[in-house]
Formats: C-alpha cells, structure tokens, sequence
C-alpha cells in the first residue's frame, strides 16, 4: 500500500476529489496555506494500493492545471509594519497551479 500526499491549489481541489471518488478512490482533505504566496492549498491524503498509484498520478495531473495569475505586492516602508498608502510595487506574473506529490510506503493500515 502507498499514501500519497498532494499539495494542490485550493481552486483545483474539488475537480482532483470528484475525479478519484468516480475511481473509488477515497481521500482525506487537510486545508494549508503555501509559505511562498500565503494562498489557500489543500493536501490531500489519498491511501490506495500500488497498483492504482498511476491513476491517482495521471488525475491530479489532469486536473491541476498550470496557470498564471498576477500577484500585486504592497510597497512596505522601513520601519513601519503596514503598507505605504498610495504606493505599491508593480504587478508581477506568477506561475499558479500545479501538485506537489509525495508518495511513501505504508508499513502497516488498520481501518479501526
């Protein structure tokens, strides 16, 4: 048995979860928030047996989709802790989207 965990963008989770629930696939949902952009993620915990660990590969891949998105940063003043009114940085392009996958061996499954 594997248990894959799959970082995924908030906005892709719930076409990741309905696809493997069609498969009979169950997943755990676990809300997170991504350390870089502060965005809303969802891990997912999906326990299956080896043979269907390319199943749940090829759906997340289907179903997280790569984007671009654009990401405003206030401007920040030495010394204070807010942003300066009136004044931001400009808009930059960022590359949203996708999955972080970790797949690790189960040793032992109880289902109490």
């Amino acid at each position: 048995m594997k248990m894959i965990f799959a970082v995924v963008h908030k906005e892709d989770e719930g076409f990741v979860v309905e696809r493997l629930n069609k498969e009979q696939i169950s997943v755990t949902k676990l809300a997170s928030t991504g350390g870089f952009l502060r965005k809303g993620n969802t891990t997912l915990m999906i326990g299956v047996e080896e043979e269907k660990v390319d199943l749940v590969i090829q759906i997340i891949k289907e179903e997280c989709s790569r984007r671009k998105e654009m990401l405003i940063n206030p401007t920040y003043s030495a010394g204070t802790k807010g942003p300066v009114l009136g004044y931001s940085a400009p808009p930059v392009t960022i590359d949203v989207g996708g999955a972080t996958v970790f797949i690790v061996n189960v040793e032992s499954y109880m289902k109490l």
